[in-house]
């Protein structure tokens, strides 16, 4: 069962193989497949650094971010949009729960402080897959 971070149930969807090192795209690689080939995979919601955390170079000692800060604000974000609970879910459910609750809006709300935003790779991907 992976961990994930609320906001990273956003990350994954526009993530395209890129990332801060080779060692953090192997690892969100191996995850993202993971959960697209078996949607109905339990995770587990968690307030700290998650399993996509693990091989980022902004873990600081395997529990905090070094912008966590940024990266709480957002989470806190994504919890209340979701009404979420460090818990266990079906995958699959959060990510209808996400289609049904996120749009363009609320994308750029939470999403607009984030390094990757300026790339507009991830608002393109989202109106690609009918998040917003």
């Amino acid at each position: 069962m992976f961990k994930i971070r609320p906001h990273h149930l956003m990350c994954m969807q526009a993530y395209i193989g890129k990332g801060y090192s080779k060692d953090f795209i192997e690892n969100m690689d191996f995850i993202v497949k993971s959960l697209k080939e078996n949607q109905n995979q339990i995770i587990q919601i968690v307030g700290l650094n998650d399993d996509i955390c693990t091989k980022c170079p902004n873990n600081i000692n395997g529990f905090k971010c070094s912008s966590n800060d940024k990266v709480l604000s957002i989470d806190g974000k994504i919890v209340k949009l979701l009404d979420l609970k460090m818990e266990e879910y079906n995958y699959k459910t959060l990510l209808e729960k996400l289609r049904e609750n996120f749009s363009e809006e609320r994308f750029k709300e939470i999403c607009g402080k984030c390094q990757w935003y300026k790339y507009g790779i991830c608002e393109k991907i989202f109106k690609e897959k009918g998040f917003i």
